[in-house]
Protein backbone atom coordinates (compact mmCIF):
# COMPACT_ATOMS: atom_id res chain seq x y z
CA UNK A 1 0.00 0.00 0.00
CA UNK A 2 1.38 3.70 -0.71
CA UNK A 3 2.14 6.06 1.77
CA UNK A 4 -0.41 8.93 1.35
CA UNK A 5 0.66 11.37 -0.76
CA UNK A 6 2.42 14.62 1.71
CA UNK A 7 -0.03 17.92 2.10
CA UNK A 8 1.10 20.91 1.78
CA UNK A 9 0.49 24.35 4.07
CA UNK A 10 0.85 27.81 2.80
CA UNK A 11 3.10 29.88 5.52
CA UNK A 12 1.73 33.74 4.62
CA UNK A 13 3.94 35.33 7.08
CA UNK A 14 6.10 37.37 4.23
CA UNK A 15 2.86 38.68 2.51
CA UNK A 16 1.11 39.86 6.49
CA UNK A 17 5.28 41.47 6.07
CA UNK A 18 4.92 43.39 2.84
CA UNK A 19 1.27 44.39 3.94
CA UNK A 20 3.00 45.95 7.21
CA UNK A 21 5.78 47.48 5.00
CA UNK A 22 2.93 50.06 4.19
CA UNK A 23 0.05 49.77 6.26
CA UNK A 24 -3.40 49.27 4.85
CA UNK A 25 -4.74 46.13 4.11
CA UNK A 26 -2.65 44.27 0.62
CA UNK A 27 -1.79 42.39 -0.23
CA UNK A 28 -4.78 40.56 1.71
CA UNK A 29 -3.68 37.45 3.55
CA UNK A 30 -7.09 36.27 3.95
CA UNK A 31 -7.39 36.42 0.49
CA UNK A 32 -4.39 35.16 -0.35
CA UNK A 33 -5.31 32.01 1.81
CA UNK A 34 -8.50 31.20 -0.03
CA UNK A 35 -6.49 31.17 -3.53
CA UNK A 36 -3.67 28.77 -1.77
CA UNK A 37 -6.59 26.36 -0.61
CA UNK A 38 -8.55 26.65 -3.66
CA UNK A 39 -5.46 25.57 -5.87
CA UNK A 40 -5.16 22.76 -3.37
CA UNK A 41 -3.26 23.53 -0.37
CA UNK A 42 -3.98 21.03 2.35
CA UNK A 43 -3.49 24.31 4.53
CA UNK A 44 -2.30 27.63 5.67
CA UNK A 45 0.34 28.65 8.44
CA UNK A 46 0.84 31.65 10.17
CA UNK A 47 3.63 32.72 12.86
CA UNK A 48 2.36 35.49 14.94
CA UNK A 49 5.81 36.92 16.48
CA UNK A 50 5.42 39.68 19.66
CA UNK A 51 6.61 42.69 17.51
CA UNK A 52 4.17 42.29 15.08
CA UNK A 53 6.13 42.43 12.17
CA UNK A 54 4.65 39.96 10.08
CA UNK A 55 1.14 37.71 10.91
CA UNK A 56 -0.72 39.23 13.51
CA UNK A 57 -3.32 38.38 15.90
CA UNK A 58 -5.65 39.72 13.59
CA UNK A 59 -4.86 37.49 10.63
CA UNK A 60 -4.52 34.62 12.59
CA UNK A 61 -8.34 35.01 13.82
CA UNK A 62 -9.08 35.48 10.00
CA UNK A 63 -8.12 32.58 8.96
CA UNK A 64 -9.22 30.72 11.36
CA UNK A 65 -12.91 31.87 9.98
CA UNK A 66 -11.97 31.33 6.52
CA UNK A 67 -10.97 27.45 7.41
CA UNK A 68 -14.01 26.73 9.90
CA UNK A 69 -15.63 27.33 6.51
CA UNK A 70 -13.60 24.47 4.41
CA UNK A 71 -11.82 20.96 4.73
CA UNK A 72 -8.18 23.17 5.00
CA UNK A 73 -6.34 23.43 8.41
CA UNK A 74 -4.96 26.00 10.30
CA UNK A 75 -1.69 25.73 11.70
CA UNK A 76 -0.03 28.26 13.87
CA UNK A 77 3.33 28.20 15.07
CA UNK A 78 5.23 30.15 17.58
CA UNK A 79 7.05 30.54 20.99
CA UNK A 80 4.32 29.06 23.82
CA UNK A 81 6.00 30.85 26.65
CA UNK A 82 5.61 34.20 25.40
CA UNK A 83 3.53 36.38 26.84
CA UNK A 84 1.45 39.66 25.90
CA UNK A 85 3.48 42.15 24.53
CA UNK A 86 3.02 45.69 23.28
CA UNK A 87 5.48 47.17 20.13
CA UNK A 88 5.00 50.25 18.41
CA UNK A 89 1.25 50.00 19.02
CA UNK A 90 0.83 46.41 18.28
CA UNK A 91 -0.59 44.18 21.41
CA UNK A 92 -0.04 40.98 21.17
CA UNK A 93 -2.07 38.32 23.40
CA UNK A 94 0.30 36.12 24.41
CA UNK A 95 1.03 33.08 22.16
CA UNK A 96 -1.04 30.77 24.12
CA UNK A 97 -3.90 33.10 24.72
CA UNK A 98 -4.23 33.88 21.07
CA UNK A 99 -4.45 29.46 20.33
CA UNK A 100 -7.05 29.40 23.38
CA UNK A 101 -9.22 32.01 21.50
CA UNK A 102 -8.70 30.34 18.18
CA UNK A 103 -8.34 26.67 18.52
CA UNK A 104 -6.36 25.94 15.16
CA UNK A 105 -6.16 22.51 13.74
CA UNK A 106 -2.42 22.68 14.84
CA UNK A 107 -0.08 24.60 17.12
CA UNK A 108 3.69 23.80 16.02
CA UNK A 109 5.46 25.08 18.77
CA UNK A 110 8.89 26.61 18.23
CA UNK A 111 11.53 27.92 20.87
CA UNK A 112 12.09 31.57 18.91
CA UNK A 113 13.42 34.28 21.03
CA UNK A 114 11.99 38.01 21.07
CA UNK A 115 13.47 39.95 18.05
CA UNK A 116 14.82 36.35 16.42
CA UNK A 117 14.61 36.85 12.42
CA UNK A 118 13.88 33.25 11.59
CA UNK A 119 13.48 30.26 13.28
CA UNK A 120 17.20 28.40 13.53
CA UNK A 121 16.65 25.99 15.56
CA UNK A 122 14.50 23.18 17.94
CA UNK A 123 13.77 23.16 21.18
CA UNK A 124 16.35 21.35 23.86
CA UNK A 125 14.18 18.95 25.51
CA UNK A 126 16.89 18.46 28.22
CA UNK A 127 16.25 21.94 29.89
CA UNK A 128 12.79 22.65 28.54
CA UNK A 129 10.63 19.40 28.84
CA UNK A 130 9.32 20.68 32.38
CA UNK A 131 8.36 23.88 30.93
CA UNK A 132 6.64 22.36 27.79
CA UNK A 133 4.50 19.68 29.36
CA UNK A 134 1.65 21.18 30.74
CA UNK A 135 1.72 23.47 27.64
CA UNK A 136 1.41 20.06 25.35
CA UNK A 137 -1.52 18.36 27.52
CA UNK A 138 -3.20 21.88 27.61
CA UNK A 139 -3.20 22.21 23.81
CA UNK A 140 -4.50 18.85 23.25
CA UNK A 141 -7.11 19.28 25.72
CA UNK A 142 -8.62 22.53 23.16
CA UNK A 143 -8.64 19.63 20.76
CA UNK A 144 -5.28 21.56 19.00
CA UNK A 145 -3.13 18.69 17.44
CA UNK A 146 0.73 19.91 18.62
CA UNK A 147 3.57 19.60 16.73
CA UNK A 148 7.24 20.39 18.02
CA UNK A 149 9.91 22.19 16.10
CA UNK A 150 13.09 20.02 16.63
CA UNK A 151 16.41 19.02 14.77
CA UNK A 152 16.75 16.16 13.04
CA UNK A 153 17.76 14.11 16.08
CA UNK A 154 16.55 10.50 17.20
CA UNK A 155 16.81 11.21 20.57
CA UNK A 156 14.81 14.64 21.23
CA UNK A 157 12.41 13.23 18.42
CA UNK A 158 11.91 10.12 21.05
CA UNK A 159 11.71 12.90 24.06
CA UNK A 160 8.67 14.76 22.43
CA UNK A 161 7.05 12.01 21.81
CA UNK A 162 7.06 11.27 25.50
CA UNK A 163 6.02 14.79 26.45
CA UNK A 164 3.01 13.84 24.26
CA UNK A 165 3.32 15.63 21.33
CA UNK A 166 1.62 14.58 18.30
CA UNK A 167 3.96 15.16 15.42
CA UNK A 168 7.17 16.68 15.06
CA UNK A 169 8.33 19.24 12.73
CA UNK A 170 11.47 18.39 11.01
CA UNK A 171 14.19 21.85 10.58
CA UNK A 172 15.49 21.51 7.30
CA UNK A 173 17.63 24.45 6.90
CA UNK A 174 20.67 23.33 7.25
CA UNK A 175 19.37 20.40 4.96
CA UNK A 176 18.55 22.57 1.86
CA UNK A 177 21.52 24.93 2.75
CA UNK A 178 23.56 21.46 1.86
CA UNK A 179 21.70 20.60 -1.19
CA UNK A 180 22.49 24.34 -2.45
CA UNK A 181 25.96 23.44 -1.92
CA UNK A 182 25.22 20.23 -3.88
CA UNK A 183 26.01 18.13 -0.46
CA UNK A 184 22.97 17.20 0.58
CA UNK A 185 23.86 13.63 2.00
CA UNK A 186 25.45 13.66 5.56
CA UNK A 187 21.58 15.98 6.16
CA UNK A 188 19.72 13.59 4.55
CA UNK A 189 20.63 10.83 6.61
CA UNK A 190 20.23 12.62 9.81
CA UNK A 191 16.50 13.36 8.45
CA UNK A 192 15.98 9.83 7.62
CA UNK A 193 17.16 8.66 11.27
CA UNK A 194 15.27 11.16 12.19
CA UNK A 195 12.08 10.31 10.47
CA UNK A 196 13.04 6.50 11.49
CA UNK A 197 13.04 7.73 15.37
CA UNK A 198 9.67 9.18 15.03
CA UNK A 199 7.96 6.44 13.37
CA UNK A 200 9.41 4.23 15.92
CA UNK A 201 7.94 6.73 18.70
CA UNK A 202 4.52 6.83 17.10
CA UNK A 203 4.82 10.00 16.06
CA UNK A 204 3.73 12.00 12.83
CA UNK A 205 6.32 13.88 10.73
CA UNK A 206 6.75 17.47 9.53
CA UNK A 207 9.10 19.31 7.77
CA UNK A 208 9.65 22.60 7.12
CA UNK A 209 12.17 25.70 6.55
CA UNK A 210 13.66 26.65 2.87
CA UNK A 211 12.03 23.81 1.12
CA UNK A 212 11.69 25.29 -2.35
CA UNK A 213 10.85 23.57 -5.90
CA UNK A 214 14.71 22.64 -6.10
CA UNK A 215 15.23 20.42 -2.91
CA UNK A 216 11.83 19.31 -1.71
CA UNK A 217 11.26 16.44 -4.40
CA UNK A 218 14.72 14.70 -3.59
CA UNK A 219 14.06 15.43 0.43
CA UNK A 220 10.79 13.47 0.16
CA UNK A 221 11.84 11.14 -2.25
CA UNK A 222 14.81 10.28 0.50
CA UNK A 223 12.97 10.97 4.09
CA UNK A 224 10.07 8.36 4.52
CA UNK A 225 6.92 9.37 6.08
CA UNK A 226 6.65 13.43 5.94
CA UNK A 227 3.10 13.94 6.58
CA UNK A 228 2.95 17.67 5.93
CA UNK A 229 5.68 20.31 5.05
CA UNK A 230 5.03 24.14 5.91
CA UNK A 231 6.59 26.47 2.59
CA UNK A 232 6.79 30.12 2.82
CA UNK A 233 9.34 32.30 2.07
CA UNK A 234 10.75 30.38 -1.43
CA UNK A 235 6.99 29.27 -2.24
CA UNK A 236 5.60 33.52 -1.97
CA UNK A 237 9.00 34.15 -3.88
CA UNK A 238 8.08 31.79 -6.75
CA UNK A 239 4.58 33.16 -6.91
CA UNK A 240 5.93 36.82 -7.80
CA UNK A 241 7.20 35.43 -11.09
CA UNK A 242 4.53 32.35 -11.86
CA UNK A 243 1.66 33.56 -9.92
CA UNK A 244 -0.06 32.35 -6.40
CA UNK A 245 -2.43 29.79 -7.75
CA UNK A 246 0.07 27.82 -10.31
CA UNK A 247 2.67 28.10 -7.98
CA UNK A 248 1.17 25.82 -5.47
CA UNK A 249 0.04 23.57 -7.88
CA UNK A 250 3.38 23.27 -8.91
CA UNK A 251 4.51 22.42 -5.26
CA UNK A 252 2.18 20.05 -4.89
CA UNK A 253 3.15 18.38 -8.35
CA UNK A 254 6.71 18.17 -6.90
CA UNK A 255 5.51 16.49 -3.99
CA UNK A 256 3.15 14.16 -6.08
CA UNK A 257 5.96 13.04 -7.93
CA UNK A 258 8.25 12.30 -5.51
CA UNK A 259 8.71 8.80 -4.51
CA UNK A 260 10.30 7.61 -1.11
CA UNK A 261 12.95 5.41 -1.43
Amino acid sequence: MAPPVTRLSVNLNKAALMRNARGGGRPDVAHLARLCVGAGAAGVTLHPRPDGRHARAADVEALAALVAESPAELNVEGNPLEGPRTTAGYDFPGFMALVRRVRPTQATLVPDAQGQRTSDHGWDLDRDAGRLAPIVGELRALGCRVSLFVDPEPETVAAAAALGADRVELYTGPYAWAAARGEPGPETERHRRAADAARRSGLTLNAGHDLDLDNLGPYLAAVPGVAEVSIGQALLADALERGLARTVRDYLAVIAAARPA
